[in-house]
């Protein structure tokens, strides 16, 4: 008789997983389906493209918190935070947030930097100028692929990705299962774009899946990456800035730095930037740092999770 109860904890846990998972997959595929509700035979980056896609993406994402709020109802788990506190929309520690993450971005981005730097065109102070010149952002702000790629992409991605799965899948399979479990519906969701190279014929069959599987594991990997700054830092606004950092610096061009004049210098700089990366990762995403973690409220506090996370 004694084994009824953990019999009954065991199969709602099983359920609240189910239902984790299945929520996640709503959010998912609603996501990426939002992106084909128009017809149209224009290419991905056309602006006319671009602009309706917003439209029905910018949707999705606002109604992505109502999955959560379905979901705490439906498993009926106890917090303490609100729904946009545990999304990571709150003001405690919300400068070391806004600064550390991206500061740690940087610094695993060090040698394509410091290869960019080399090549720019531009001195110091003309970058600068560029920098706080109004026109600069008024010309940023009125290209649609770079509006993508910087603004939207970063914000909704990591709104419906991170900020609305994570709560959902800790409660299920612990905060350091969750960073690697939330990361293959992101990975996932980019095969979409398998859909238009093969439609639009933008190389050979097997080229486009071998682009897709690549593209996967880096999204995977990326994802984990910022599912892992979400959940250490219990805040939004950072992993949408590495989101958006990393979508600008794009892919490491490591074989162009090894033929690149100064390579010595350049290959220094990326092997300095991956060691002192993992030196610097759990210091500066201290949870001490960034104020109470609203997922905290989320754990047993007698758990092995809470007390490397919370405490």
């Amino acid at each position: 008789m004694s084994e009824a109860p953990v019999v009954a904890a065991a199969a709602a846990a099983s359920g609240h997983c189910v239902l984790s998972i299945l929520c996640c997959l709503t959010l998912a595929c609603s996501y990426v389906g939002s992106l084909y509700v128009w017809k149209s035979e224009l290419s991905r980056d056309h602006p006319a493209v671009i602009k309706r896609r917003f439209t029905s993406v910018l949707i999705v994402s606002s109604l992505s918190p109502l999955v959560l709020w379905v979901w705490r109802e439906l498993t009926g788990i106890k917090t303490d935070a609100a729904i946009l506190s545990l999304m990571g929309f709150r003001l405690d520690g919300i400068l070391t947030a806004t600064t550390l993450p991206l500061l740690l971005t940087m610094v695993l981005f060090l040698g394509p930097l410091v290869q960019l730097s080399l090549d720019c065109p531009w001195g110091l102070i003309d970058g600068l100028k560029v920098a706080v010149d109004p026109r600069f952002w008024i010309l940023c702000f009125t290209d649609m692929r770079w509006l993508r790629n910087q603004v939207i992409a970063p914000l909704t991605e990591e709104l419906v990705f991170r900020a609305c799965m994570l709560p959902m899948l800790v409660p299920c399979t612990s905060p350091g299962t969750a960073i690697f479990t939330c990361p293959l519906f992101f990975g996932i969701a980019h095969f979409h774009h398998v859909i238009e190279q093969l439609r639009f014929r933008q190389g050979t069959v097997l080229s486009i899946f071998l682009s897709a599987a690549f593209q996967f594991s880096y999204t995977a990997v990326f994802g984990a990456y910022t599912a892992f700054i979400f959940i250490r830092t219990g805040h939004f606004i950072g992993p949408v800035l590495c989101h958006s950092f990393c979508n600008y610096i794009g892919f490491p061009a490591i074989f162009t730095a090894l033929d690149h004049p100064q390579r010595s210098t350049i290959v220094l700089f990326y092997v300095l930037g991956v060691v002192l990366f993992f030196l610097l990762l759990y210091p500066m995403t201290d949870p001490t740092l960034y104020g109470d973690i609203p997922i905290c409220s989320l754990l047993d506090k007698g758990s092995t999770d809470h007390r490397s996370l919370c405490l």
